[in-house]
């Protein structure tokens, strides 16, 4: 039997440190753990060849992934 107790909940967020625009690169290399420039290179190129998909994706990121919260101090 799993013991679903342990496991630790990820939440999608932009990310307010590793940002070029807002952040959602930055989140979603977070999230999945990978390289933030790779999935801008992977952004970009889905700009350019799928004639501004890519834009319209980040921008619906943009307004629907909420900021992460600020480090508390």
């Amino acid at each position: 039997m799993t013991n679903y107790s342990d496991t630790e909940v990820r939440k999608l967020r932009r990310s307010r440190t590793d940002k070029m625009v807002a952040g959602v690169c930055g989140g979603l290399a977070k999230q999945f753990k990978v390289d933030a420039a790779l999935l801008r290179i992977v952004l970009v190129g889905a700009t350019l060849l799928g004639f501004g998909t890519g834009a319209v994706i980040y921008l619906a990121c943009w307004l629907l992934m909420p900021e992460e919260e600020p480090p508390a101090y």
